[in-house]
């Protein structure tokens, strides 16, 4: 599974920094409240994601109701083959509307498209070829929808590990701003940037900033990320999409935002622990960080490398320079107080951090924010665009 909600449906484990090696993490059990298919948590969690992403233009809800019930959750094929289906049909309806004028409705069903494109590939693996075929019509999607933005957005690479690009998509702030605080969008290693189009760029583009939308899965179809997931340093690339932003004439350097889209490791409060030059971050501010530093050390008391975390908060959360919002859910892979409890800890220390629960009666409060992504994206980029002094 490919999605940022991987793994969700089981007692979830914890990516050491070193890479490559797995531990349960314990106190992560998420309370999914509902699934369509009991026996497949990770279909069920997926189509939550879906029906959650029609009300911000990633799906309809209907399309999603009418290919699920054609779908035997037992068989991956019938997966994959009804959901390429509805999104075929999306990406040729944006063609026609396309040659017929209607930029919109071209724009709006390849959103969809990639999307479902998405979600067929993921029972997958990346070397498969049904994997790689719905990826790579979901990018020329992706490709297709900037063309047709205003701004036109541009696909860019960027220089990271040697003969393995980075790649991104820019999506300009409108013309009347510039240069324009830029707001970096990721997700956790694995986790695609094509969704991020219909999941955020429009919150970024209303509040007048750019959005640089980018994930450590290359120039391809991702294939190749296998081979470098294991490195210990992955985090060492948001320097360089760093460098490649102040290079941009219409980007205000002092104004760079990073927001990490899903937050289910440390991954990105890594990076931006010993960069800085971003102005704001949402993240887990180094929570997992501790949380995995506690649950070493409760297992093993007497050994020195394990430090006590109300001794020592983490080398991540102690590292952090710019204000941070932590932004979490009451049915996310952490539970609640836990995350109140290591927020104390880091708060303690004098940082400027924020903590927002969502609670389940107000929604929003799954993990990444499935069952409601409106209400937490609007919360984020507010927060975000008061921090740029927007």
């Amino acid at each position: 599974m490919h999605g940022s909600l991987q793994g969700s449906c089981c007692r979830s484990t914890m990516e050491l920094e070193g890479g490559g090696v797995s531990i349960d993490c314990g106190e992560t059990e998420p309370d999914l409240g509902w699934t369509l298919w009991p026996e497949r948590g990770d279909l069920s969690i997926e189509f939550l994601r879906l029906m959650g992403s029609a009300q911000e233009g990633g799906a309809t809800a209907a399309e999603c109701r009418v290919t699920a019930s054609r779908i035997d959750p037992s068989n991956d094929h019938s997966w994959y083959t009804e959901w390429m289906s509805v999104a075929d049909v999306n990406y040729q309806r944006g063609n026609a509307a396309l040659r017929d004028g209607h930029l919109l409705t071209a724009k709006s069903n390849w959103l969809r498209a990639i999307n479902y494109y998405q979600s067929a590939a993921l029972p997958f693996d990346r070397e498969d070829r049904h994997y790689w075929f719905a990826t790579s019509n979901m990018r020329q999607c992706a490709r297709d929808y900037l063309d047709c933005c205003s701004p036109r957005g541009e696909v860019v690479r960027i220089p990271w590990l040697e003969g393995y690009p980075l790649e991104a998509y820019f999506l300009p702030a409108p013309q009347s701003v510039r240069p324009a605080p830029v707001v970096v969008c990721m997700g956790e290693p694995g986790q695609r940037k094509e969704e991020l189009l219909h999941k955020v760029a429009r919150y970024a583009r209303e509040r007048g900033m750019s959005l640089l939308a980018v994930d450590l899965l290359g120039a391809g179809t991702g294939s190749e990320f296998d081979e470098i997931v294991g490195r210990p340093d992955l985090e060492t690339a948001l320097g360089y999409v760093v460098d490649y932003l102040v290079e941009r004439k219409d980007v205000d350097a002092g104004r760079i935002a990073i927001l990490a889209d899903g937050w289910g490791s440390s991954f990105v409060a890594r990076g931006i622990a010993f960069d800085d030059r971003f102005a704001a971050a949402v993240c887990d501010g180094g929570i997992w960080d501790l949380h995995e530093r506690a649950f070493l050390a409760a297992r093993a008391p007497f050994q020195p490398t394990f430090s006590r975390p109300d001794r020592d908060f983490g080398r991540v959360a102690r590292n952090i320079q710019c204000p941070v919002l932590i932004a979490t859910g009451e049915r996310g892979w952490l539970r609640a107080e836990r995350v109140r409890e290591l927020f104390t800890q880091i708060k303690e220390d004098g940082r400027d951090v924020t903590l927002k629960i969502f609670a389940v009666a107000e929604t929003a409060a799954m993990q990444a924010h499935v069952d409601n992504p409106t209400l937490a994206n609007e919360y984020i980029f507010d927060w975000i665009a008061s921090r740029l002094g927007i």
